[in-house]
């Protein structure tokens, strides 16, 4: 099976090179905005031609929530023309799609994990362009599946354990929001319940939501980085509103993962000890 990766370079696209390279049986090609421009659709179309693949993942997104409330229009040609550009392209050259996106298109006022068929309600440009990305997908191509995600960290790039544990090491107290709920996502456990699915004997298409198990609130993650690092700074529990940000998060993102287990085995770790394996990576760098 030949395969593109576009989003190469981000925490998810740099998972998902080492999972996929230790498999003989897949040739991936891949892309970041440096050498392919998603956002071009001739060119895009032009470089499957002359790259012919079975499936695209995309990790390709504009991932700067705050900023994106201020830069609206780079934020809508990554995350919605982009994708919809993608999906042209699949129908036309006859690939499938795994699409990445994000729980930001819940509005976060419920109290149970959502489900994929929840009724979306974005609260942010950034929840907003990527919820018209998936219906843009969606529209052009009936070949594709969408994975939502939420809170994702790695040994790659920038991210919320990272300046955490940068964090402890210039301060000796830190404040951390504590009434959002979500569930912190190692990139290196999506990047292997992808490789499960592409290898899955039943290609099934449609909305699914991975992250790790377990629930827990920013300051939650946080606590725990410092215990498994052994960090003494202290870290105080705030609210979120005694930390405005200019893009407004969902309170509650927890995601129902029973469609994507149910449809194709996958078995998901609890996101303490998957941190726990993150950091050992980190360590040794």
């Amino acid at each position: 099976m030949k395969i593109m990766v576009t989003g190469a370079y981000g925490q998810l696209g740099n998972a998902l090179k080492r999972e996929l390279d230790g498999d003989s049986t897949i040739e991936a090609i891949y892309t970041d905005a440096d050498t392919l421009d998603l956002t071009d659709s001739v060119a895009l179309s032009r470089f499957f031609e002359d790259n012919p693949v079975d499936m695209v993942i995309n990790c390709a997104a504009y991932t700067a929530v705050d900023r994106a409330e201020s830069d609206d229009l780079k934020a809508a040609a990554i995350n919605t023309g982009a994708v919809g550009n993608l999906g042209q392209a699949a129908a036309k050259h006859g690939m499938k799609v795994i699409h990445i996106s994000t729980d930001y298109v819940f509005s976060g006022e419920n109290f149970r994990p959502y489900e994929e068929n929840d009724e979306p309600y974005p609260q942010s440009i950034y929840g907003r362009t990527k919820l018209e990305g998936e219906g843009l997908l969606t529209s052009f191509s009936n070949n594709a599946m969408i994975i939502r995600t939420a809170w994702l960290y790695s040994e790659f790039g920038n991210n919320f354990v990272k300046t955490m544990l940068r964090l402890a090491n210039e301060r000796d107290e830190i404040n951390v929001v504590c009434d959002q709920i979500g569930t912190p996502t190692y990139a290196g456990d999506l990047a292997h319940a992808i490789h499960q699915v592409i290898r899955h004997e039943r290609w099934q298409p449609g909305i699914y939501h991975f992250t790790n198990e377990g629930v827990a609130s920013w300051y939650d993650f946080t606590k725990a980085i410092f215990e498994i690092t052994g960090k003494t700074t202290k870290v105080n529990p705030i609210r979120t509103a005694q930390y405005p940000t200019p893009a407004k998060r969902p309170s509650y993102s927890v995601l129902s993962k029973d469609k994507i287990k149910r449809n194709y085995g996958i078995e998901i770790p609890y996101w303490r000890d998957s941190l726990q394996r993150c950091i050992k990576e980190l360590q040794k760098q």
